[in-house]
């Protein structure tokens, strides 16, 4: 069994947590075997490395690990820089709005008033695609957002009327078709995508759908998808935005457009870095166990060590996002200093114009002293693994609840009280009360929602929270 873990108060509690969400038992010798004791290797400290637009920051849950088999988590935090005073860069920008018959009356009108102030923020040098499906689409070619055109776009806004299924694969066609016509003459070429229902029409399984998403990321236009309501597939428009490199946002409320809007369209135009991946080199005798929140987009070996490769979306200027990685890793001297880990920051330098690439290396010292362990152990890392565990066991919990299951969902809540209160016993409980408070409103949340309307609107507020929970701050609207 793993040795290393979040360490709780209490072993029946750290047993239930551990049966739950496979955290490993914390046992073996408490006192160093008798002798001379080898000299101890100072561990890496969290360390920030940057060489462009990007930063990284890592830090190791367990600088010490035991002698055997040990979990461990590491994270790292990408951070753009700030760019104070900067002109935004213009835009090849396709708004692609759902009109089918669901978005009748509020929403509809919404999205055209929200559309309507986007017109307004834009600039002559910017380019604006207006793309609108139900079971067909209809769009207007995108042109210069100039005074005297912005007439005519909200001439073409004004006559959108609902009608028809949900065809979004039509809908995303298009927008790329018509963006690629003036591509070349735009640093940030994107897609703005809002609905409020599941595709009818047309290409409606999830694979296909996300394939559409991953040909226009590949000819250089990401996506940011927005879901309206509580009836839209929040699965597959959080994908849509993983795959697609931009942001998610859920608004139960069609009036949060414009914001949602501006914030997005400020996100696309000063950008800083654009094709981020982050590689995780796991060397022999450790094991990448989960990436959380991330689905790796590809998996090798390269002699005995495995690759791990995860795409992160574009970065705006002064933005961030987290990866969590639980990893387990064999000690198997005393005193030894092993490798966790290499992780590799390959991007776009959009303020350089060139290709970067960050190395960050994690490394623990393997001792024998069970406390020397605990004591060392990195509280702020404990927080965002527990936080992102939590975020894991939050969209397990949605899903138990779409299946009926109130009484499972309501055990992973109570399980996440237990992980978070447990990294809190390390790091201090002021840096976990809002957590801890977040996750019994989930449950109070969860008693209330009892009709199918208020329970999807529950699942997709509960899915945006476990987002943030991963470290998804950048790209979750």
């Amino acid at each position: 069994m793993n040795r290393t873990g979040i360490f709780l108060t209490a072993a029946g509690v750290l047993a239930l947590v551990a049966l739950v969400v496979g955290l490993p038992r914390a046992t073996g010798t408490t006192t160093p075997p008798a002798g001379d004791p080898p000299p101890i290797v100072t561990p890496q400290p969290p360390s920030t490395n940057s060489n462009g637009s990007l930063s990284i920051t890592t830090r190791l849950s367990h600088p010490f690990v035991m002698i055997g088999s040990n979990d461990v988590f590491v994270t790292a935090d990408v951070k753009a820089v700030d760019v104070p005073g900067q002109t935004r860069s213009p835009v090849n920008l396709a708004l692609v709005i759902d009109r089918s018959g669901s978005m009748s009356g509020f929403k509809l009108n919404q999205a055209k008033q929200a559309a309507r102030q986007l017109v307004g923020q834009l600039r002559s040098e910017d380019r604006l695609t207006i793309v609108h499906y139900g079971s067909d689409v209809k769009a207007m070619e995108g042109i210069s957002a100039t005074p005297e055109n912005r007439d005519r776009l909200l001439a073409y806004i004004d006559g959108i009327w609902d009608d028809g299924g949900t065809n979004i694969g039509a809908g995303l066609t298009t927008g790329r078709d018509l963006l690629l016509k003036a591509k070349h003459d735009f640093k940030v070429n994107r897609i703005v995508l809002i609905s409020d229902g599941q595709p009818t029409e047309g290409i409606t399984d999830h694979a296909s759908l996300v394939n559409i998403v991953r040909e226009v990321r590949q000819a250089g236009i990401s996506v940011s998808s927005i879901g309206v309501g509580t009836d839209f597939n929040e699965q597959l428009m959080e994908s849509f935005a993983e795959v697609g490199a931009g942001a998610y946002a859920y608004l139960q409320d069609a009036a949060q457009l414009e914001q949602i809007f501006a914030k997005d369209l400020n996100a696309a135009s000063t950008q800083v870095a654009r094709n981020v991946t982050i590689t995780v080199k796991v060397p022999a005798g450790a094991r990448l166990v989960r990436t959380l929140g991330y689905t790796p987009i590809a998996r090798s070996m390269s002699g005995s060590e495995e690759l791990v490769t995860l795409a992160l979306p574009d970065f705006a200027a002064g933005t961030s996002e987290r990866v969590v990685l639980q990893l387990s890793v064999d000690g198997t001297t005393n005193g030894q200093t092993l490798d966790v880990s290499q992780l590799t920051l390959a991007y776009t330098d959009l303020l350089a114009s060139q290709p970067v690439t960050t190395n960050a290396f994690v490394r623990a010292s393997v001792t024998s002293d069970t406390t020397l362990v605990q004591q060392k152990q990195d509280g702020e890392a404990l927080v965002f693994a527990a936080r992102a565990q939590a975020g894991a066991n939050t969209q397990a919990a949605v899903d138990a609840l779409r299946r009926g299951d109130r009484a499972e969902a309501k055990q992973l809540f109570e399980a996440n009280k237990r992980i978070i209160g447990g990294s809190g016993s390390v790091q201090g409980a002021p840096s976990v009360a809002k957590d801890l408070a977040e996750q019994e409103q989930l449950i109070n949340d969860l008693e209330a929602a009892q009709d199918e309307g208020s329970i999807n609107a529950y699942s997709k507020q509960a899915r945006k929270k476990a987002r943030l929970d991963f470290g998804l701050f950048g790209s979750t609207y």
